[in-house]
């Protein structure tokens, strides 16, 4: 069972997220901003974060690029909105193994894990 670090500044978004993964996954660590994020990741060492990118002090695109930094073999799922192809761009810059779009669905988040944790 993979360990999973959720964050997302959204206590809904987390939620939900949860619901969807708790089944095949374990969930060591929610967060709501990217200095808590870069900190649980280097505590916990995930298997795979879930990272929204646009959060509160530190962006998902700034957490991931130093996740990433300090561990090139972190696994980093974005979360965005639609319309933030941008951003989307700029995470992938930074690392990023794949993204998700809000609202989710249980089969793309799971597609999502199955591609980045199989690539």
């Amino acid at each position: 069972m993979s360990e999973v670090l959720i964050a997302d500044d959204s206590e809904f978004m987390r939620n939900l997220l949860r619901e969807i993964l708790e089944e095949d996954h374990q969930i060591v660590g929610e967060v709501e901003n990217g200095v808590e994020a870069v900190e649980v990741y280097k505590e916990q060492r995930p298997d795979l974060v879930m990272m929204d990118i646009v959060m509160p002090i530190r962006d998902g695109i700034e957490a991931t690029d130093e996740i990433k930094n300090g561990d090139p073999e972190a696994t980093v799922i974005m979360c965005t909105s639609v319309g933030q192809e941008e951003k989307m761009k700029e995470a992938v810059k930074a690392g990023a193994d794949g993204y998700i779009t809000k609202p989710f669905q249980k089969p793309s988040v799971i597609e999502a894990i199955e591609d980045a944790v199989g690539a």
